[in-house]
């Protein structure tokens, strides 16, 4: 039986006139919004079927159950039995699409063989440019669940599950296998943690460093190795990472069921990131046309119709870059959501330098699919100009930990048999009515001078690859002709480079260790904003240096009509300890004291101080609740230690408990523990008796009492264990506050005796 929601259909055909967001330029060259139609809605009306068949279909058949916007069209690139289980795909600098595989992943409800060293990397090619992969090798075999791979050259990076370390391959006798395999970095040591946990990404971006998710570090591909520059605060994200045209990194966090993070600043400078970047009542819900019972977050996000209510696994993000496509979809960020079998559209909306996402349609999804074994968990511009979706087909899409025998999980995919849907896969080409896909690249075989013009190609691929193309290389005769590009000269194109042309010029420039500080000034001086940013970004060596002339060049910037160029002041200007440094920063926060996205770029550069100072863990934190843990900590360890051990740890004499370890214990008896500390505790405790009570400390401040329980519960509560996340609502749990102290201890006034453990459980209860 299938469900017609009438009035979600006139919502979609309304949709025909919904509004999306662009950028534009006021007299005052501040960015605003302006609003622009898209460029179609729906034809058929909003249906969710409500008894979908777990039955795997056909690649034909499951071509059939895609609803999408008037004019678009999907179209199979390839499937199984040529490919299955595929993940993550990357196209060499000729259009040869690598594909990575993981067939172990969840081959049953156990996970049974998960870790087992048989995945594959497949080299597939198009060989007469309709579309459709036709020639198949197998290039690397025996790898254990691929996760992230990246072309450099002729060579491929691989970077495979539980193993920090990177290998590059190469095939040098052109039979599609790889028979040369290069350690490229080297760690030596086990990647931790759950696979859904573990690194993805390997995106080379517009400045040259390839960045990854969860792990606090970015590459550099130097001399055919890869160097690492750690990060000071950190690392974002789970699956999937993308780049957009001026080098901003959109991560996202399934996990933590958000749809987009990391997006505000380049994670060099830092973290920083707002609950408000988009608005969690309209862009968290989804909109599946599909009953979706097997969701691991349970009944809570199920709607009466048991169709996914929130976001619960969005991943394999990508903005798209490419010309084959709609105008209005270019630029667009587009997210997975595999649970609810849909990708969604969002525009980026730049708003006095703060990036926010907003979904593009009411109560809808770009794409939507009624195949229970469709499974999109990658998405990518190609160098066709179209969309290319990866969608590993299966059943199961959840690790092994959240199909446990307790979980509400199991019993929803053993029920409908998903557990036996596996070993296939699917690589769509989303294509557009009138518009014919773009020819394939050869820039492999092309000199290097032949590539210098695709930098100013109207799809971001070939912008992207041949600027990598060409810093690979190091072909430093191509020089001249990039300077020229840069500064928008014709050169050895036929016409004036468009501002992105310029861009990726100068990115390229800076990749071969060309760029100069009259390049930069000049740019500087350009009418585009982002070309503006860039220079500014590229100035940072010479900032480093404390170079005045730059600095004064960077100074006559204070007052530019772009809050993402004053944005990037901030950023950059921080490299230097310069007084006339300092002073324009502080210029720059005065006269725009009201912006949101200055005042929290400053508050993030603060943060990350600190973490260079007090380490990841306290610097994370507020000044005053850093300051309350650092005052418990001199405390303990001059008082409390005595008893209960260094950090915590206990005492050979085992005079006191062990509080090292404990979070789980502690987390939820904060009024339990200041009462302790105020007046004392005697007797058994969890039925361990103890040399002596413990002392009433109530004589001491409730600033003291504060301090000494923060550090205990912030700090030795979580040893050897992953520490609270730094956000609001975990800190008011684990941190404990002076008026916390102020309300236990007027509450138990009255009281002149230790407490027992017994009497502190029932007052619990």
């Amino acid at each position: 039986m299938k469900r017609n929601y009438w009035l979600a259909g006139l919502l979609a055909i309304a949709s025909l006139l919904i509004v999306t967001c662009t950028r534009s330029v006021n007299s005052n060259n501040q960015a605003q919004e302006t609003r622009v139609l898209p460029e179609s809605g729906f034809a058929e009306p909003f249906v969710v079927d409500d008894n979908p068949s777990p039955a795997p279909l056909t690649p034909e058949q499951a071509l059939h159950s895609f609803r999408l916007p008037q004019g678009y069209h999907l179209e199979l690139v390839a499937s199984e039995p040529m490919i299955t289980e595929p993940v993550a795909i990357a196209w060499d600098g000729n259009a040869r699409m690598y594909v990575a595989q993981m067939e172990t992943y969840m081959q049953d409800v156990e996970g049974t063989g998960e870790h087992e060293p048989t995945s594959r990397i497949l080299l597939l090619e198009d060989t007469d440019n309709d579309g459709k992969m036709d020639k198949r090798s197998v290039f690397i075999d025996k790898l254990l669940l691929p996760r992230a791979i990246l072309c450099v050259g002729r060579e491929l990076l691989v970077s495979e599950t539980d193993t920090y370390d990177m290998y590059a391959y190469k095939d040098t006798d052109g039979d599609g296998e790889a028979d040369q395999k290069r350690h490229v970095y080297k760690v030596g040591r086990k990647a931790p943690g759950n696979l859904e946990h573990q690194r993805s990404g390997l995106d080379w971006n517009l400045d040259n460093w390839i960045y990854i998710t969860v792990d606090p570090v970015r590459f550099r591909y130097r001399n055919g190795m890869i160097e690492a520059d750690t990060l000071t605060s950190g690392n974002l994200g789970q699956w999937g990472l993308t780049h957009d045209n001026y080098g901003r990194l959109f991560f996202s966090q399934g996990g933590a069921e958000n749809a987009g993070i990391g997006f505000q600043i380049n994670p060099k400078y830092g973290q920083l990131n707002f609950r408000d970047a988009y608005d969690e009542a309209t862009f968290g819900p989804v909109w599946p046309i599909i009953k979706t019972p097997d969701v691991q977050g349970g009944l809570k996000r199920l709607r009466p119709d048991t169709t996914l209510n929130h976001f619960t696994a969005g991943n394999g993000q990508s903005i798209f870059r490419g010309d084959r496509l709609p105008k209005t979809l270019v630029g667009d960020y587009l997210i997975a959501e595999p649970v609810a079998r849909i990708i969604r559209r969002a525009k980026v909306v730049d708003r006095a330098g703060k990036t926010t996402l907003e979904n593009v349609y009411d109560h809808e999804e770009f794409i939507a699919s009624s195949d229970m074994n469709f499974r999109p968990v990658n998405t990518y511009t190609g160098p066709d100009g179209c969309l290319y979706i990866v969608d590993m087909n299966r059943g199961i899409i959840q690790e092994a930990t959240w199909v446990g025998k307790d979980s509400y999980l199991r019993p929803q995919v053993q029920r409908l048999g998903l557990d036996a849907n596996k070993q296939r896969g699917r690589i769509y080409r989303l294509v557009y009515d009138g518009l014919k896909p773009g020819p394939q690249p050869r820039m492999l075989d092309q000199k290097t001078d032949q590539l210098v013009k695709y930098l100013d190609h109207p799809n971001g691929w070939w912008r992207d690859n041949a600027q990598k193309e060409i810093v690979l290389r190091g072909d430093k005769s191509v020089v001249p002709a990039l300077r020229q590009m840069t500064l928008g000269e014709k050169g050895a194109l036929s016409r004036v480079p468009s501002a992105l042309g310029q861009l990726h010029a100068l990115w390229t420039l800076e990749g071969l260790d060309a760029v100069d500080k009259e390049l930069l000034f000049a740019l500087m001086q350009s009418s585009d904003a982002q070309l503006r940013r860039a220079a500014i970004w590229n100035s940072e060596p010479f900032l480093k240096m404390d170079d005045a002339q730059t600095l004064t060049r960077l100074a006559t910037l204070e007052e530019d009509p772009s809050y993402d160029v004053l944005t990037q002041l901030l950023l950059s200007l921080n490299y230097s300890q310069s007084p006339q440094a300092r002073a324009v920063a502080q210029g720059i926060l005065a006269k725009n004291a009201g912006n949101e996205m200055l005042a929290a770029v400053r508050e993030s550069q603060e943060k990350n101080e600190a973490i260079r100072t007090y380490g990841s863990r306290l610097g994370k934190l507020d000044a005053a609740s850093r300051k309350r843990v650092l005052d418990g900590a001199i405390t303990f360890k001059s008082l409390c230690a005595t008893c209960h051990g260094a950090e915590g740890k206990g005492s050979p004499t085992n005079l006191a408990p062990v509080l090292s370890g404990n979070a789980r214990r502690m987390l939820g008896k904060k009024e339990e523990e200041i009462k302790i500390l105020l007046h004392g505790l005697t007797g058994p405790i969890e039925e361990k008796t103890y040399p002596d009570l413990m002392p009433p400390m109530g004589a001491n401040s409730d600033e003291w009492i504060a301090s000494v329980l923060s550090y205990i519960r912030y700090d030795l509560a979580y040893a050897g264990q992953n520490p609270p996340r730094n956000n609001p609502e975990t800190m008011e749990k684990v941190l404990v506050k002076p008026e916390e102290v102020r309300k236990v201890r007027s509450q138990t006034a009255g009281r002149d005796h230790a407490w027992t453990w017994e009497e502190l459980d029932k007052a619990a209860q």
